[in-house]
C-alpha cells in the first residue's frame, strides 16, 4: 500500500485530494489548523476507506511545526510516495502598503516556506528509493499579477521548477499545479453562481491522473481555469 502526505487538507482542494487518494487505497497523512476538523475527517476516512490515516492539527506557517509534522509521519512510514504541498492562504494586501507587511510575510511563510521545509524533510526518502512525486499547489496567480499574494505563488512556481531540475535524474517527479477559481470556503459570500467556478474534485482528479502516468513521463506544470475564464 502506498502513502501520501497532503497539507491544508480538511477543506476545499486539500480535502478533495485526501478523498481521492484514500478512495484509491492510499494511506494518507494530512494536516490542517483546526483540531476538531482534523479529528472528524480522519475518523470519517478510516470508516469509509479502511486506510491508515495520520492526522494532525498543524500551523504550517511555523517552521518547527512543519518539521515536527514531517518527522512524526516519517517515524511511522519508511516510505512516502506522494507529497502534495497544498497548505496556503490568501490575504488581500498591496506591496505598496507598509501597514500590510505582516500579511505579506504570513503568505510567504505559508504559501512558500512551508512547502520548502516539508519537502526538505520528505525528499531524502524519495531520493534514496529513486521514486516519488511532489505536487506543489500553486495558483493561476503564479503566472499573473494578482496582488501581493501572487508574489508567494510566483515563488512557489519557481521553487517547483528548480526542484524539478535538481531531482529529475534521480527518479522523483515534480509537478506545479496552477488552478484558477475553484469553489471552496475562500469564496464563501460571493454573489457569483457556483457553476462559474471549478470543482475541487476536478482539481483532485487531475492530480491523480498525473500521478498515474508512467515513471517515464511527468507533467511539469498544469494550468486549470473555469470554462468561462478567470474571475
Amino acid at each position: 500500500m502506498k502513502n501520501a502526505i497532503i497539507t491544508g487538507a480538511t477543506k476545499g482542494i486539500g480535502r478533495a485530494l485526501v478523498e481521492r487518494f484514500a478512495q484509491a487505497g492510499h494511506n494518507v497523512a494530512f494536516c490542517a489548523r483546526t483540531a476538531a476538523d482534523v479529528s472528524a475527517f480522519a475518523e470519517d476516512l478510516r470508516t469509509r476507506y479502511g486506510v491508515e490515516v495520520i492526522a494532525q492539527a498543524v500551523d504550517m506557517s511555523e517552521k518547527k511545526a512543519v518539521k515536527d509534522f514531517a518527522q512524526s509521519v516519517l517515524k511511522t512510514w519508511q516510505q512516502v510516495d506522494v507529497l502534495v504541498n497544498n497548505a496556503g492562504v490568501f490575504i488581500p494586501c498591496e506591496l505598496t502598503d507598509s501597514s500590510t507587511e505582516a500579511a505579506f510575510e504570513s503568505m510567504l511563510d505559508l504559501n512558500l516556506l512551508s512547502a520548502y521545509y516539508l519537502t526538505q524533510q520528505v525528499l531524502p526518502s524519495m531520493l534514496k528509493r529513486g521514486s516519488g512525486h511532489v505536487f506543489n499547489m500553486c495558483s493561476i496567480a503564479s503566472i499573473m499579477p494578482y496582488g501581493a499574494y501572487a508574489v508567494s505563488k510566483h515563488a512557489l512556481l519557481g521553487f517547483s521548477r528548480v526542484l524539478r531540475e535538481e531531482v529529475k535524474e534521480k527518479g522523483v517527479r515534480v509537478t506545479a499545479v496552477m488552478p484558477g477559481a475553484t469553489y471552496t470556503a475562500s469564496w464563501s459570500g460571493t454573489e457569483l453562481p457556483e457553476e462559474r467556478f471549478m470543482k475541487a474534485e476536478d482539481i483532485a482528479q487531475s492530480v491523480w491522473d498525473i500521478y498515474q502516468l508512467s515513471p517515464q513521463t511527468v507533467v511539469e506544470e498544469l494550468v486549470l481555469r473555469p470554462q468561462l475564464g478567470d474571475i
